[in-house]
């Protein structure tokens, strides 16, 4: 079994090394880079949406809802949708327009061989708790007076936020939070000298599934916060959303347990799960006495 599964790898591996090479050929790389990253980006960014937005029309899943009461009107549908698409064009295009050359500058690879699996799982651990420390603190910065009032103001019109609103935001925070995810393959790309592009796609890839996913307004039974507890996901971020205030940290709590920034979430939910054990039980002694 173990042999198959290391055979099927290296065949995936060398495939996905053999179409990757085939993109260049005869081609500008530059603009096959940046068509690319936003093409990706886009059917992932939507994509990972569409779970959530089926989900709206399940009533099973209304239970999973973090805030039932709260639904998105047609206009504030569409103004999301409005400003999603101006953030992506117009300034997270660019950026990627911007971000490849800088970093081929620095020593990023695009040509084979691609690094293993393993490797692009590792370096996507390391950038995962890099952007979470920089979006800790550049979050936290921007609830402060003319920060929040200017600029992080637009992100929290969505008190109770759907995936589609994770890149609803101000052309500057878009810039400021990018920088995130930006920093750590720069600096990686400088203290190693063999970073690959392609890893950079896969972090972007998994970076934006999370964003989508923490503002989805859903707290699922499989949801990743159920097994890894220090997980944020969308309850931890929803609450920043419903309060305004706490729980600043994208990916991981343990900023916010080291700050002591999410004391009123943990009370919150501690009085949540207290009313409902209290439901259960009287429904269940109510049932006994019917009985």
């Amino acid at each position: 079994m173990l042999a198959e599964a290391i055979t099927a790898s290296n065949a995936l591996h060398g495939w996905l090394e053999s179409q990757w090479t085939g993109l260049f050929v005869d081609r500008n790389p530059l603009l096959v880079l940046t068509l690319l990253s936003f093409a990706v980006h886009e059917v992932v960014y939507f994509g990972r949406h569409l779970p959530f937005a089926i989900a709206d029309h399940i009533p099973a899943l209304k239970k999973y809802k973090l805030q039932e009461d709260k639904e998105l009107t047609s206009a504030e549908w569409w103004k999301a949708l409005r400003g999603v698409l101006f953030a992506h064009y117009l300034v997270e295009l660019p950026l990627m327009l911007l971000f490849h050359p800088t970093a081929t500058m620095f020593g990023m690879r695009l040509d084979a061989p691609l690094p293993s699996f393993g490797r692009m799982a590792a370096e996507t651990v390391l950038f995962m708790v890099i952007e979470d420390a920089f979006h800790y603190w550049a979050h936290r910065a921007l609830h402060y007076g003319q920060l929040y009032k200017i600029v992080h103001k637009q992100h929290h019109e969505y008190a109770a936020p759907i995936g589609l609103c994770a890149e609803y935001a101000h052309p500057l925070e878009v810039i400021i939070l990018s920088m995130g995810t930006l920093l750590g393959p720069l600096f990686y790309t400088i203290a190693t000298g063999d970073f690959h592009v392609f890893s950079m796609i896969v972090w972007s890839v998994i970076r934006t599934m999370q964003a989508v996913e923490a503002h989805s307004g859903y707290d699922f039974p499989w949801s990743l916060n159920k097994f890894i507890p220090f997980w944020s996901g969308a309850d931890h971020h929803d609450f920043h959303h419903q309060n305004f205030i706490g729980n600043y940290s994208t990916a991981f709590r343990w900023w916010d347990h080291w700050m002591g920034t999410e004391g009123s979430y943990r009370v919150s939910r501690a009085r949540t799960a207290l009313a409902k054990a209290e439901r259960e039980v009287a429904a269940a002694k109510g049932k006994v006495k019917s009985e």
